[in-house]
Protein backbone atom coordinates (compact mmCIF):
# COMPACT_ATOMS: atom_id res chain seq x y z
CA UNK A 1 0.00 0.00 0.00
CA UNK A 2 1.41 3.39 -1.01
CA UNK A 3 1.57 6.11 1.59
CA UNK A 4 -0.33 9.37 0.92
CA UNK A 5 1.86 12.14 -0.49
CA UNK A 6 3.11 14.72 2.00
CA UNK A 7 0.70 17.63 2.20
CA UNK A 8 1.73 21.28 1.85
CA UNK A 9 2.20 23.67 4.75
CA UNK A 10 -0.81 25.88 5.43
CA UNK A 11 -1.21 28.79 7.83
CA UNK A 12 -4.12 30.11 9.85
CA UNK A 13 -4.32 33.71 11.06
CA UNK A 14 -6.92 35.19 13.41
CA UNK A 15 -7.72 38.87 13.60
CA UNK A 16 -6.62 38.86 17.27
CA UNK A 17 -3.05 38.28 16.04
CA UNK A 18 -2.83 34.51 16.49
CA UNK A 19 -0.97 32.74 13.65
CA UNK A 20 -0.62 28.93 13.46
CA UNK A 21 0.91 26.49 10.98
CA UNK A 22 -0.61 23.19 9.91
CA UNK A 23 -1.15 21.02 6.83
CA UNK A 24 -3.23 22.08 3.86
CA UNK A 25 -5.89 19.99 2.15
CA UNK A 26 -8.77 20.70 -0.19
CA UNK A 27 -8.40 23.65 -2.54
CA UNK A 28 -5.06 25.48 -2.78
CA UNK A 29 -6.78 28.84 -2.37
CA UNK A 30 -6.75 31.56 0.28
CA UNK A 31 -9.94 32.41 2.12
CA UNK A 32 -11.23 34.62 4.92
CA UNK A 33 -14.32 33.80 6.96
CA UNK A 34 -15.79 34.17 10.41
CA UNK A 35 -14.49 31.28 12.55
CA UNK A 36 -17.22 29.26 14.29
CA UNK A 37 -16.95 25.89 16.01
CA UNK A 38 -19.38 23.02 15.52
CA UNK A 39 -19.61 20.27 18.15
CA UNK A 40 -21.36 17.62 16.00
CA UNK A 41 -19.59 14.26 16.10
CA UNK A 42 -20.82 13.24 12.64
CA UNK A 43 -22.47 14.91 9.67
CA UNK A 44 -19.57 16.95 8.32
CA UNK A 45 -20.89 16.73 4.75
CA UNK A 46 -24.27 18.13 5.77
CA UNK A 47 -22.43 20.96 7.53
CA UNK A 48 -20.25 21.68 4.49
CA UNK A 49 -23.29 21.95 2.20
CA UNK A 50 -25.50 23.98 4.56
CA UNK A 51 -26.01 27.45 2.96
CA UNK A 52 -26.29 29.00 6.44
CA UNK A 53 -22.49 28.74 6.72
CA UNK A 54 -21.80 31.13 3.84
CA UNK A 55 -19.18 33.65 4.98
CA UNK A 56 -18.02 31.43 7.83
CA UNK A 57 -15.04 29.12 8.35
CA UNK A 58 -16.03 26.03 10.31
CA UNK A 59 -13.90 24.44 13.02
CA UNK A 60 -15.04 20.89 13.86
CA UNK A 61 -14.38 19.84 17.44
CA UNK A 62 -14.57 16.13 16.59
CA UNK A 63 -10.82 15.38 16.20
CA UNK A 64 -10.86 12.87 13.31
CA UNK A 65 -12.71 13.99 10.17
CA UNK A 66 -13.14 12.32 6.79
CA UNK A 67 -13.47 8.74 8.07
CA UNK A 68 -16.57 7.89 6.05
CA UNK A 69 -15.87 10.02 2.97
CA UNK A 70 -18.60 11.88 1.09
CA UNK A 71 -21.53 11.01 -1.16
CA UNK A 72 -24.21 12.84 -3.15
CA UNK A 73 -27.05 11.51 -1.00
CA UNK A 74 -26.02 13.43 2.12
CA UNK A 75 -25.72 16.86 0.52
CA UNK A 76 -27.98 19.61 1.87
CA UNK A 77 -27.48 21.74 -1.25
CA UNK A 78 -25.71 21.54 -4.59
CA UNK A 79 -22.43 23.12 -3.45
CA UNK A 80 -20.23 23.95 -0.49
CA UNK A 81 -20.91 27.36 1.02
CA UNK A 82 -18.43 27.73 3.87
CA UNK A 83 -15.21 29.74 3.44
CA UNK A 84 -12.90 27.09 4.89
CA UNK A 85 -12.59 24.04 7.13
CA UNK A 86 -10.39 23.69 10.23
CA UNK A 87 -9.90 20.25 11.82
CA UNK A 88 -7.50 18.40 14.11
CA UNK A 89 -6.72 15.45 11.84
CA UNK A 90 -7.78 14.55 8.31
CA UNK A 91 -8.54 10.94 7.44
CA UNK A 92 -7.10 10.64 3.95
CA UNK A 93 -8.68 7.26 3.12
CA UNK A 94 -12.39 6.80 3.82
CA UNK A 95 -13.79 3.44 4.89
CA UNK A 96 -17.49 3.29 4.04
CA UNK A 97 -19.49 1.44 1.41
CA UNK A 98 -21.52 4.60 0.76
CA UNK A 99 -18.49 6.80 0.11
CA UNK A 100 -18.03 8.17 -3.39
CA UNK A 101 -15.02 10.42 -2.81
CA UNK A 102 -12.45 11.53 -0.26
CA UNK A 103 -13.11 14.65 1.80
CA UNK A 104 -10.01 16.52 0.58
CA UNK A 105 -10.90 15.93 -3.08
CA UNK A 106 -14.48 17.04 -2.37
CA UNK A 107 -13.30 20.36 -0.91
CA UNK A 108 -10.87 20.87 -3.81
CA UNK A 109 -13.65 20.25 -6.33
CA UNK A 110 -15.71 23.03 -4.74
CA UNK A 111 -12.83 25.46 -4.23
CA UNK A 112 -12.80 25.34 -0.42
CA UNK A 113 -9.47 25.25 1.47
CA UNK A 114 -8.89 23.18 4.60
CA UNK A 115 -6.21 23.01 7.27
CA UNK A 116 -5.46 20.32 9.85
CA UNK A 117 -2.70 19.57 12.34
CA UNK A 118 -3.87 22.37 14.65
CA UNK A 119 -4.88 22.43 18.29
CA UNK A 120 -8.61 22.75 17.68
CA UNK A 121 -9.36 22.56 21.40
CA UNK A 122 -7.28 25.69 21.97
CA UNK A 123 -9.00 27.47 19.07
CA UNK A 124 -12.43 26.49 20.38
CA UNK A 125 -11.57 27.90 23.81
CA UNK A 126 -10.34 31.09 22.12
CA UNK A 127 -13.70 31.53 20.38
CA UNK A 128 -15.58 30.87 23.62
CA UNK A 129 -13.43 33.38 25.51
CA UNK A 130 -13.08 36.12 22.89
CA UNK A 131 -16.01 35.49 20.55
CA UNK A 132 -16.28 34.68 16.88
CA UNK A 133 -13.68 36.48 14.76
CA UNK A 134 -12.40 36.53 11.22
CA UNK A 135 -9.80 33.97 10.18
CA UNK A 136 -7.57 33.48 7.16
CA UNK A 137 -6.47 30.13 5.71
CA UNK A 138 -3.57 30.31 3.26
CA UNK A 139 -0.65 28.34 1.83
CA UNK A 140 1.42 31.52 1.70
CA UNK A 141 4.61 30.65 3.58
CA UNK A 142 6.52 33.81 2.65
CA UNK A 143 4.44 36.61 4.16
CA UNK A 144 5.09 37.60 7.76
CA UNK A 145 2.63 36.86 10.54
CA UNK A 146 1.86 40.58 10.73
CA UNK A 147 1.00 40.69 7.02
CA UNK A 148 -1.41 37.76 7.35
CA UNK A 149 -3.17 39.34 10.32
CA UNK A 150 -3.47 42.62 8.42
CA UNK A 151 -5.13 40.79 5.50
CA UNK A 152 -7.68 39.30 7.90
CA UNK A 153 -8.48 42.64 9.50
CA UNK A 154 -9.09 44.29 6.12
CA UNK A 155 -11.57 41.62 5.00
CA UNK A 156 -15.35 42.27 5.16
CA UNK A 157 -17.24 41.10 8.23
CA UNK A 158 -20.17 38.69 7.90
CA UNK A 159 -22.59 41.45 8.89
CA UNK A 160 -21.31 43.68 6.06
CA UNK A 161 -22.68 41.37 3.34
CA UNK A 162 -26.20 40.17 2.54
CA UNK A 163 -25.31 36.50 2.19
CA UNK A 164 -28.94 35.46 1.61
CA UNK A 165 -28.85 37.02 -1.86
CA UNK A 166 -25.83 34.81 -2.65
CA UNK A 167 -27.49 31.51 -1.70
CA UNK A 168 -31.15 31.89 -2.66
CA UNK A 169 -32.73 30.24 -5.70
CA UNK A 170 -32.76 32.25 -8.93
CA UNK A 171 -36.27 31.17 -9.91
CA UNK A 172 -39.31 29.55 -8.24
CA UNK A 173 -39.51 25.76 -8.39
CA UNK A 174 -41.59 22.88 -7.06
CA UNK A 175 -40.09 20.45 -4.55
CA UNK A 176 -41.80 17.06 -4.44
CA UNK A 177 -39.26 14.69 -2.87
CA UNK A 178 -39.66 13.40 0.66
CA UNK A 179 -37.10 11.38 2.59
CA UNK A 180 -35.01 9.44 0.10
CA UNK A 181 -32.51 7.57 2.25
CA UNK A 182 -32.84 4.36 4.21
CA UNK A 183 -31.00 6.22 6.97
CA UNK A 184 -33.62 9.00 7.22
CA UNK A 185 -36.33 9.06 9.93
CA UNK A 186 -39.87 7.95 9.09
CA UNK A 187 -42.19 10.67 7.79
CA UNK A 188 -43.27 12.92 10.66
CA UNK A 189 -46.84 12.92 9.40
CA UNK A 190 -48.75 11.49 6.46
CA UNK A 191 -51.67 13.75 5.58
CA UNK A 192 -54.61 11.99 3.96
CA UNK A 193 -56.90 13.52 1.35
CA UNK A 194 -56.22 17.22 0.76
CA UNK A 195 -52.54 18.14 0.39
CA UNK A 196 -52.13 21.74 1.54
CA UNK A 197 -50.04 23.90 -0.75
CA UNK A 198 -47.37 26.05 0.87
CA UNK A 199 -44.85 28.54 -0.44
CA UNK A 200 -41.37 28.19 1.05
CA UNK A 201 -39.07 31.21 1.01
CA UNK A 202 -35.53 30.13 0.15
CA UNK A 203 -33.14 32.15 2.32
CA UNK A 204 -30.70 29.23 2.08
CA UNK A 205 -33.07 26.32 2.66
CA UNK A 206 -31.58 22.92 3.48
CA UNK A 207 -32.89 20.01 1.46
CA UNK A 208 -33.92 18.09 4.55
CA UNK A 209 -36.31 20.90 5.54
CA UNK A 210 -37.99 20.61 2.14
CA UNK A 211 -38.03 16.81 2.44
CA UNK A 212 -39.67 17.09 5.86
CA UNK A 213 -42.36 19.44 4.56
CA UNK A 214 -43.20 17.04 1.72
CA UNK A 215 -43.14 14.05 4.10
CA UNK A 216 -45.79 15.86 6.15
CA UNK A 217 -48.14 15.73 3.17
CA UNK A 218 -47.56 19.24 1.83
CA UNK A 219 -47.19 20.45 -1.74
CA UNK A 220 -44.19 22.79 -1.73
CA UNK A 221 -43.36 25.67 -4.05
CA UNK A 222 -39.98 27.28 -3.32
CA UNK A 223 -39.49 30.97 -4.17
CA UNK A 224 -36.44 33.30 -4.13
CA UNK A 225 -35.78 35.36 -1.01
CA UNK A 226 -36.79 38.66 -2.62
CA UNK A 227 -40.20 37.48 -3.84
CA UNK A 228 -42.82 40.13 -2.91
CA UNK A 229 -45.72 39.06 -0.69
CA UNK A 230 -48.17 39.92 -3.47
CA UNK A 231 -46.53 37.41 -5.82
CA UNK A 232 -46.77 34.72 -3.13
CA UNK A 233 -50.45 35.44 -2.43
CA UNK A 234 -51.20 35.13 -6.15
CA UNK A 235 -50.30 31.44 -5.79
CA UNK A 236 -53.12 31.11 -3.22
CA UNK A 237 -51.04 29.15 -0.69
CA UNK A 238 -52.53 27.53 2.39
CA UNK A 239 -49.46 28.68 4.30
CA UNK A 240 -45.95 30.08 4.05
CA UNK A 241 -42.65 28.74 5.32
CA UNK A 242 -39.58 30.92 6.06
CA UNK A 243 -36.32 28.98 5.81
CA UNK A 244 -32.92 29.04 7.44
CA UNK A 245 -30.15 31.15 5.93
CA UNK A 246 -26.84 32.92 6.54
CA UNK A 247 -25.85 36.30 7.93
CA UNK A 248 -27.47 39.14 9.85
CA UNK A 249 -31.30 39.03 9.74
CA UNK A 250 -31.57 42.81 10.16
CA UNK A 251 -30.08 43.27 6.68
CA UNK A 252 -32.91 41.32 5.04
CA UNK A 253 -35.40 44.19 4.87
CA UNK A 254 -37.06 42.71 1.77
CA UNK A 255 -37.84 39.51 3.70
CA UNK A 256 -39.11 41.38 6.76
CA UNK A 257 -41.36 43.52 4.55
CA UNK A 258 -42.87 40.52 2.74
CA UNK A 259 -43.34 38.50 5.93
CA UNK A 260 -45.05 41.49 7.61
CA UNK A 261 -47.79 41.29 4.98
CA UNK A 262 -48.03 37.51 4.85
CA UNK A 263 -48.53 36.93 8.59
CA UNK A 264 -51.82 38.83 8.32
CA UNK A 265 -53.10 36.60 5.51
CA UNK A 266 -51.89 33.00 5.96
CA UNK A 267 -50.33 30.70 8.58
CA UNK A 268 -46.54 31.08 8.74
CA UNK A 269 -43.82 28.79 10.11
CA UNK A 270 -40.19 29.92 10.39
CA UNK A 271 -36.94 28.09 11.13
CA UNK A 272 -33.62 29.72 12.13
CA UNK A 273 -33.25 32.87 9.97
CA UNK A 274 -37.00 32.63 9.32
CA UNK A 275 -37.52 32.73 13.08
CA UNK A 276 -35.32 35.81 13.40
CA UNK A 277 -37.16 37.54 10.56
CA UNK A 278 -40.48 36.95 12.34
CA UNK A 279 -38.96 38.48 15.46
CA UNK A 280 -38.31 41.65 13.43
CA UNK A 281 -41.77 41.48 11.85
CA UNK A 282 -43.40 41.79 15.26
CA UNK A 283 -41.20 44.68 16.37
CA UNK A 284 -38.45 42.72 18.09
CA UNK A 285 -34.70 42.99 17.66
CA UNK A 286 -31.90 40.51 17.10
CA UNK A 287 -28.35 40.60 18.41
CA UNK A 288 -25.03 38.96 17.56
CA UNK A 289 -24.14 36.20 20.01
CA UNK A 290 -20.62 35.82 21.36
CA UNK A 291 -20.01 32.43 19.75
CA UNK A 292 -23.44 31.23 18.67
CA UNK A 293 -24.86 27.72 18.74
CA UNK A 294 -23.46 25.26 16.21
CA UNK A 295 -23.89 21.54 16.82
CA UNK A 296 -26.28 18.67 17.36
CA UNK A 297 -26.49 18.56 21.16
CA UNK A 298 -28.28 21.74 22.28
CA UNK A 299 -30.96 21.15 24.99
CA UNK A 300 -34.19 23.10 24.48
CA UNK A 301 -37.32 23.16 26.61
CA UNK A 302 -40.75 23.51 25.03
CA UNK A 303 -42.44 25.94 27.42
CA UNK A 304 -45.88 24.86 26.23
CA UNK A 305 -45.42 21.19 27.15
CA UNK A 306 -42.51 21.17 29.61
CA UNK A 307 -40.70 18.60 27.45
CA UNK A 308 -36.97 18.84 26.71
CA UNK A 309 -35.53 18.00 23.33
CA UNK A 310 -31.93 17.72 22.14
CA UNK A 311 -31.64 19.81 19.02
CA UNK A 312 -29.49 20.58 16.00
CA UNK A 313 -28.51 24.25 15.79
CA UNK A 314 -26.55 26.61 13.57
CA UNK A 315 -26.93 30.31 14.29
CA UNK A 316 -24.86 33.30 15.42
CA UNK A 317 -27.80 35.68 16.03
CA UNK A 318 -30.68 35.48 18.48
CA UNK A 319 -33.95 37.30 19.19
CA UNK A 320 -33.91 39.65 22.18
CA UNK A 321 -36.89 38.61 24.35
CA UNK A 322 -37.06 42.04 26.00
CA UNK A 323 -37.77 43.63 22.64
CA UNK A 324 -40.85 41.51 21.89
CA UNK A 325 -44.39 42.86 22.32
CA UNK A 326 -46.93 41.18 24.61
CA UNK A 327 -48.66 39.69 21.56
CA UNK A 328 -45.67 37.39 20.98
CA UNK A 329 -45.02 34.46 23.33
CA UNK A 330 -41.65 32.77 23.86
CA UNK A 331 -42.39 29.06 23.47
CA UNK A 332 -38.90 27.51 23.61
CA UNK A 333 -35.73 28.34 25.52
CA UNK A 334 -32.17 27.06 25.39
CA UNK A 335 -31.36 25.30 28.66
CA UNK A 336 -27.66 26.19 28.45
CA UNK A 337 -27.94 29.96 28.24
CA UNK A 338 -31.65 30.81 28.32
CA UNK A 339 -31.72 32.31 24.82
CA UNK A 340 -34.96 32.35 22.83
CA UNK A 341 -35.46 29.20 20.77
CA UNK A 342 -39.10 29.53 19.74
CA UNK A 343 -41.92 32.06 19.32
CA UNK A 344 -45.61 32.15 18.51
CA UNK A 345 -48.10 34.94 18.06
CA UNK A 346 -50.99 34.90 20.52
CA UNK A 347 -53.58 35.89 17.92
CA UNK A 348 -52.18 35.12 14.46
CA UNK A 349 -51.41 31.56 13.19
CA UNK A 350 -47.67 32.15 13.24
CA UNK A 351 -44.86 30.29 15.04
CA UNK A 352 -41.14 29.72 14.68
CA UNK A 353 -38.10 28.00 16.17
CA UNK A 354 -34.46 29.05 16.20
CA UNK A 355 -33.13 25.49 15.93
CA UNK A 356 -33.35 22.86 13.17
CA UNK A 357 -36.10 20.26 13.65
CA UNK A 358 -35.09 18.61 10.35
CA UNK A 359 -31.63 17.89 11.83
CA UNK A 360 -29.22 16.64 9.12
CA UNK A 361 -27.06 16.26 11.07
CA UNK A 362 -28.47 15.82 14.54
CA UNK A 363 -31.24 14.18 16.57
CA UNK A 364 -34.86 13.90 15.44
CA UNK A 365 -36.50 15.00 18.70
CA UNK A 366 -38.15 18.05 17.13
CA UNK A 367 -39.80 16.54 14.04
CA UNK A 368 -43.16 17.13 15.75
CA UNK A 369 -42.91 20.78 14.70
CA UNK A 370 -43.65 19.84 11.10
CA UNK A 371 -46.79 18.05 12.28
CA UNK A 372 -47.67 21.17 14.25
CA UNK A 373 -47.46 23.23 11.05
CA UNK A 374 -49.77 20.83 9.19
CA UNK A 375 -52.26 20.97 12.05
CA UNK A 376 -52.11 24.77 12.01
CA UNK A 377 -52.92 24.78 8.29
CA UNK A 378 -55.86 22.46 8.88
CA UNK A 379 -57.21 24.66 11.66
CA UNK A 380 -56.91 27.76 9.49
CA UNK A 381 -58.98 26.11 6.73
CA UNK A 382 -61.86 25.40 9.10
Amino acid sequence: MTRPAARPIARLALEDGTVLSGRGFGAATESVGELVFNTSMIGYQEILTDPSYRGQTVLLTQPHIGNYGVNSEDEESAKLWLSGLVIRELCERASNARSGAELSDYLAQHGVPGIDGLDTRMLTRAIRDRGEQRVLITRDTKSSDADLVERVRKAPKVADVDHVLKVTAAEPFRWDRGYESQFSPPPPHAASGHRPHIVAYDFGAKRNILRSLVACGLDVTVVPATTPAEAVLEKKPDGVFLSNGPGDPAICRYAIESASKLVKRVPVFGICLGHQILGHVFGGKTYKMKFGHHGGNQPVIDMTTGKVEITSQNHSYAVDPKSLPDAVEVTHKNLNDGTVEGLRHRELPVFSVQYHPEAAPGPHDALYLFRRFVELLATARC
